[in-house]
């Protein structure tokens, strides 16, 4: 899955369904991103299990507690998740999950799971001494949010869910292989870098295990430059998909994206994720999102996202059906497009507004 670091895409086809009665539609963005800040703590959290995590807290010390869960697996927090936030109103917690990031080590699989990252972040509230905090998630750290409040629900005051990933089989299924319907140029691309090129565009939709299995043992690879290319086409088909119509991404150009240590590092740890259902899978994912229903949930999802399907979307809203629905129109997967912080800006008001 890509991060959540995307900048905004030229609108593609809407893939969504209707949206529900249940659900809200987003006015038009006219929101942007509040300006840049800077921590005002730094510091790193030892978990006692050959991990040490990297945090930060940014805005009002006496503001109200929200943590936020990058994306990925593997893709770390940025300087630009601090900015969805009124730094005069929230007190802003940003971690680098295991492996990835400022994180160490990184690029480490060893003592990595969904199980380990659900310790960490109730380790850090307690460390920072936070009674209680809004959990705010974008795709994998929307899964993750789930699995954290609903192994943890004392501890959550309420979530704000955003692109959500269900982990599951179809997940996996649609963003390697289905995807490829709609983008047939550059999923060839992906093929023929990463030596699948057996694999017919009519077949794209049952090869989504198979493009993970490739690309998972190329980047385990001792060769460097194996690894390097996997790498990189892994990070054009991630680009191709979340910005479609963007005419000058890599994707769109046909160049190969750079390479990097960081960038193989960080491809390993999601590969490692993805290839175990990120340790939970749809089934027991939307298990616990049933667990929840005492807890203010809303869930923003963009029409045009090819990334996280809306269907996502549409069953987490079934499985907690007192969770709100907002569908935001002219929207993919990228937070930073803004129709879609629009409905960020306002999913937090309400979730604060609940709170008082």
């Amino acid at each position: 899955m890509p991060p959540d670091r995307t900048e905004p895409a030229a609108a593609p086809a809407d893939l969504s369904n209707n949206p529900p009665p249940a659900a809200t539609a987003a006015a038009p963005g006219t929101r942007h991103l509040y300006p840049p800040i800077e921590p005002y703590t730094r510091g790193e959290m030892d978990t006692g299990e050959g991990h040490v995590i990297y945090y930060e807290q940014c805005g009002s010390p006496a503001g109200q507690p929200v943590v936020v869960l990058h994306g990925g697996p593997a893709s770390g927090c940025s300087p630009m998740q601090r900015r969805f936030f009124d730094p005069d109103h929230f007190r802003i917690v940003l971690f680098d999950q295991r492996g990835c990031g400022r994180s160490t080590p990184r690029g480490a699989v060893a003592g990595n799971d969904t199980a380990a990252l659900l310790r960490d972040i109730e380790q850090l509230r307690r460390l920072l001494g936070i009674p209680r905090w809004i959990v705010f998630g974008g795709s994998w750290g929307a899964s993750l949010g789930i699995a954290y409040a609903a192994d943890h629900l004392s501890s959550c005051s309420g979530l704000i869910l955003r692109g959500a990933f269900l982990t599951g089989s179809r997940d996996l299924d649609w963003f390697f292989g289905g995807a490829g319907t709609l983008l047939p140029a550059a999923w060839h691309r992906l093929m023929s870098r990463i030596g699948l090129q057996q694999l017919r565009l009519e077949e794209c939709e049952l090869a989504g295990h198979a493009v993970l299995a490739t690309l998972k043992r190329q980047l385990e690879s001792a060769d460097a430059a194996v690894a390097g290319v996997a790498a990189a086409a892994w990070a054009n088909w991630e680009d191709a998909v979340s910005r479609p119509g963007s005419s000058t991404s890599a994707a769109a150009t046909g160049e190969l994206a750079p390479s990097s240590r960081e960038l193989v590092d960080k491809y390993r740890v999601q590969a490692h994720y993805l290839a175990q259902q990120c340790f939970l899978g749809e089934e027991r994912l939307l298990g616990m999102a049933q667990r929840l229903r005492s807890l203010p949930v809303q869930l923003v999802h963009g029409r045009l996202d090819w990334v996280c399907r809306p269907t996502n979307a549409w069953q987490l809203h079934q499985a907690m059906p007192a969770s709100q629905l907002t569908w935001v129109d002219h929207a993919g997967h990228s937070p930073y497009e803004p129709p879609m912080l629009e409905a960020i800006a306002q999913a937090l008001q309400r979730v604060g507004d609940g709170l008082h």
